[in-house]
């Protein structure tokens, strides 16, 4: 399997390259060329890092870079930024192919490109102040396989609720009831668009992870537990789904689609911002974009009675298998510095993201605690991130995640009914996993 990935990886990019050589390709081999010609003297190490950030996030990791390499003489980093973390994994897969990848990446898919080999084992680079039991589990866990550390939680992410804490107490609204159960979201969305309050209810951002969310928050799971069937067509799913494509097409919770990168992301918070909605479900880095004068956060709610289950996700800092010894050892470096404890702090502080610490040390950086007691919209997602589900690893190399894509536009946008488009997405990511099973036999 590891070698048919790898196979099919390579054959991406020369047909890539032969094809005329795409846009990405292009940029790669730039990319490659700048950092070889620019090359610094003596004995400082140049790396690329490659990342997919918007906005204040982008602006932020580029200081932190800045202030690393200022803060000594032994590596400077380059940052590279991607229109977001699918563009970058693409990018690294064309890369890899063409043996001209980044010392250091920013992902989502660790499982995924651990199991694919194209990352390099950190252990010999591990030292005292990167102890993984020093990193909260429900991130660290899945950068470990058969007792090897393919890399370290940057951050983490987990989507939380948003709202306009001025127009929900101009209403007489509780959020604290509104946000209880997503049957309150919907119910007390419809009040305000009757009473004139706002012209959309609470919003879902356009995405499956926001649909897997409210299907685990109403009892459902992916694959059962022996790992031998798709379960996304069961009762959960479509109950859940089919309750959200209503509020979708009856006008309370219209859904920002499509544009360029995040560009579907700032729309729908910029209706929120504007009044225009009531509130939003978004991520937890989200924060340095909204104004907690007027913006209140809550803990995702449960559906149909169920405790709330969302995910919360870890972005990894992962080093390529490509990179020579000396390039990982420098990169090592960056992942030390960017995932200390004083970093962690000042990156929550700044963009909103959970950090990666146990509590117990985060809890030692100077003001850290005091800032959280004076913002608490910064402490509800590392809330529900002590409750939170782990992310979900496809086994198939994203077959089944894609089936679960497909069959959200059609429901989020098609307005084709829950139990059509999932029983679709049902049979192909069965069929997947099955190839995947049989394999393994």
């Amino acid at each position: 399997m590891k070698k048919f990935v790898k196979f099919l990886l390579t054959l991406f990019t020369a047909l890539l390259f032969l094809g005329g050589c795409s846009q990405q390709a292009q940029q790669a081999l730039a990319e490659y060329d700048r950092k070889h010609s620019d090359q610094a003297s003596g004995d400082r190490v140049e790396i690329e890092f490659w990342y997919g950030l918007g906005s204040i996030a982008g602006q932020t990791m580029e200081e932190i870079i800045e202030d690393f390499n200022n803060s000594q003489d032994q590596v400077r980093v380059i940052g590279v930024a991607q229109a977001n973390y699918d563009e970058t994994y693409q990018k690294l897969q064309a890369a890899i192919a063409a043996d001209i990848a980044p010392a250091v990446v920013l992902s989502d898919d660790i499982v995924e490109q651990a199991d694919s080999q194209i990352l390099k084992p950190l252990n010999d680079f591990m030292d005292s102040s990167m102890d993984p039991d020093d990193f909260l589990s429900v991130f660290m866990d899945l950068a470990i396989s058969d007792g090897q550390v393919y890399g370290f939680p940057a951050f983490g992410t987990t989507q939380v609720m948003y709202y306009r804490k001025d127009i929900l107490d101009e209403a007489g609204v509780d959020p604290e009831d509104m946000y209880a159960s997503w049957e309150n979201v919907m119910a007390y969305s419809k009040q305000l668009q009757e009473e004139g309050y706002v012209e959309n209810g609470h919003q879902l951002m356009w995405g499956t992870d926001n649909l897997i969310d409210i299907a685990y928050s109403s009892g459902g799971q992916i694959i059962s537990d022996d790992g031998t069937k798709v379960l996304i067509d069961q009762a959960p799913w479509v109950d859940s789904w089919n309750f959200i494509r209503e509020n979708i097409h009856d006008g309370t919770s219209p859904i920002e689609s499509g544009g360029q990168g995040w560009e579907y992301w700032y729309r729908t918070i910029d209706n929120v911002m504007t009044g225009k909605s009531i509130g939003y479900t978004g991520s937890s880095g989200d924060k340095a974009d909204l104004d907690f004068d007027i913006i209140g956060s809550a803990e995702q709610p449960g559906y149909n009675g169920h405790e709330p289950r969302p995910m919360s996700e870890g972005l990894y800092l992962a080093i390529p298998d490509q990179a020579s010894d000396q390039e990982a050892r420098a990169a090592f470096e960056w992942i030390k510095y960017f995932t200390s404890p004083q970093v962690q702090a000042d990156w929550t502080m700044a963009v909103g993201y959970v950090p990666v610490r146990v509590d117990e040390t985060m809890n030692k950086v100077p003001g850290f605690s005091e800032f959280l007691a004076e913002n608490p919209a910064y402490k509800t997602p590392m809330d529900q991130s002590t409750h939170a589900s782990y992310s979900f690893t496809d086994p198939t190399g994203g077959k089944i995640y894609q089936a679960l894509s497909d069959a959200r536009d059609k429901v989020e946008l098609q307005n084709i009914p829950a139990e059509e488009a999932l029983a679709e997405a049902q049979e192909t990511a069965q069929k997947a996993l099955d190839q995947v099973k049989a394999r393994e036999d």
